[in-house]
């Protein structure tokens, strides 16, 4: 029994449902909750300023490229003649609100690293692994530099992929992947920032890659999720003040469960890594030289 125990243990799919089911556990606690109304804050005031800010310039723009498209100006006019003339109107803002996401999603991967980050690994370390050592091999501003160009690739790839995403296949695959591999490269930093030495945290990532990344697109796919309040057609339009910040607060929340399903999972790999590494230099110490007696006085 023992043995299958370890066994399961040393399984990559047990430690990573076992690090989700923490994760999902610990974002009921206070803390967590508390921690997630500081990014929240700021996230709304920066959707919302930037709605009443940019709202009316993006949706002239747009309409003013639909309108200088052939086949969807030819689109447009067939659906005039079909007496359907009020889905011009609100056609080009449902466009304006379908590019905005991922730049919602983006601005909340970007706090919810920064700001709560940090706290939930350091929380993770004290109520689970207290012994384990910090050694510090990463900081504040490595943390946010590797964001920032991480997630500006992202949103490169999402740009380039941008025709793809409507073709249903490549629709539920593509942004999920692109999250996940943003997800992946931003929390691996993170949570290992300060609990492993930078070639500590460059060999975890590299024996765990594969882990990591699913843990990454599964977080990527439960990402997708808050999108879903932007799919009442036509009523976005009206509603897109009040659902905007429903949207940041569920990508947050979101994003925290990541965060600590990362943080979960790493630190625990770290411990089994330190105990493997303190295991093998016993090993190769060697046994002390068995006392010897004194010389008998010659009589």
């Amino acid at each position: 029994m023992a043995r299958l125990d370890n066994a399961l243990k040393d399984n990559p799919a047990t430690r990573v449902l076992d690090a989700a089911w923490r994760a999902a556990a610990y974002c009921l606690h206070p803390r967590v909750i508390g921690w997630s109304l500081l990014p929240l804050l700021l996230a709304v005031v920066f959707g919302v300023g930037a709605f009443w800010w940019a709202w009316e310039p993006a949706v002239s723009g747009v309409r003013t490229q639909m309108e200088q498209w052939f086949l969807v100006d030819a689109l447009l006019k067939a659906l005039d003649s079909a007496g359907l003339s009020s889905f011009r109107a609100v056609l080009a803002p449902l466009v304006v609100l379908f590019l905005a996401a991922p730049l919602i999603m983006a601005l909340s991967l970007l706090l919810v690293a920064t700001l709560m980050t940090p706290a939930l690994t350091r929380m993770v370390g004290e109520r689970r692994f207290p012994g384990l050592v910090k050694r510090q091999g990463g900081s504040f501003w490595g943390s946010l530099a590797a964001s920032l160009g991480t997630t500006l690739m992202a949103l490169l790839a999402m740009a380039l992929t941008l025709p793809l995403w409507f073709v249903p296949p490549f629709a539920l695959i593509l942004p999920p992947l692109i999250w996940g591999w943003l997800s992946y490269r931003v929390f691996s930093y993170d949570v290992l920032a300060a609990h492993a030495s930078t070639d500590e945290r460059r060999d975890l990532i590299r024996q765990h890659r594969g882990p990591l990344l699913a843990i990454g697109v599964a977080s990527g796919y439960l990402g997708a999720a808050p999108a879903l309040v932007f799919t009442f057609g036509a009523l976005n339009v009206i509603l897109a003040p009040l659902l905007l910040p429903v949207a940041i607060w569920l990508y947050t929340l979101v994003f925290a469960f990541a965060a600590l399903w990362f943080a979960h999972y790493a630190l625990a790999a770290l411990q089994h890594q330190r105990s493997q590494a303190d295991a093998v230099d016993a090993d190769a110490r060697p046994l002390p030289s068995p006392p010897t007696e004194p010389p008998c006085p010659s009589v």
